[in-house]
């Protein structure tokens, strides 16, 4: 490191590749994981390179080395330690919650859309009707028995027959 701090580039080169295994070898000592190991070593390297004009050649480079990666160590930890606390991490729906961005998501929904545009029109009219100003329109029954000029009672009643019908069309129940 003194031949660095004279400028020599290779001699810097040299001790930047043999601090890694020490840094990582501290890191591990502090307790970061292994997949957060290379972010260490990363932190470290570019505060010994921000850093290095207060090495004192007289001393242990090792000891001053291992001095800062125990502190990028323990930065690591901490920012882990709060990234934790907000982070919510469940493997099941990292597995079944299809991302935004994926076209096959995309084209999935606008076929089930499509299949429900289609089972819908088939109904009779009045579950259909029934189905449109209720469920899709989401109008009241009073605004719905305005609209259609039908009684909230019917309405009621087509709505439930065609919801049992759509069930049984899309998941085979009852």
């Amino acid at each position: 490191m003194a031949a660095a701090q004279g400028g020599d580039r290779r001699a810097y080169e040299r001790v930047l590749a043999a601090s890694v295994p020490l840094i990582r070898a501290v890191a591990r000592r502090q307790g970061v994981a292994v997949d957060g190991l290379d972010d260490v070593v990363q932190e470290t390297l570019l505060t010994v390179h921000r850093v290095r004009h207060t090495y004192d050649p007289s001393r242990s480079y090792d000891a001053w080395l291992a001095a800062l990666a125990a502190r990028r160590a323990i930065d690591a930890l901490r920012s882990q330690g709060r990234r934790g606390l907000r982070e919510v991490h469940d493997e099941h729906a990292y597995d079944t919650h299809a991302d935004i961005d994926d076209a096959t998501a995309v084209t999935e929904r606008e076929q089930e859309a499509l299949r429900l545009r289609e089972a819908i029109a088939s109904l009779p009219p009045g579950q259909r009707e029934a189905v449109e100003q209720l469920g899709l329109k989401e109008q009241s029954l009073a605004e719905a028995a305005a609209h259609t000029g039908r009684q909230t009672g019917a309405l009621k009643v087509n709505l439930h027959r065609a919801m049992k019908a759509l069930r049984a069309r899309f998941h085979g129940e009852p």
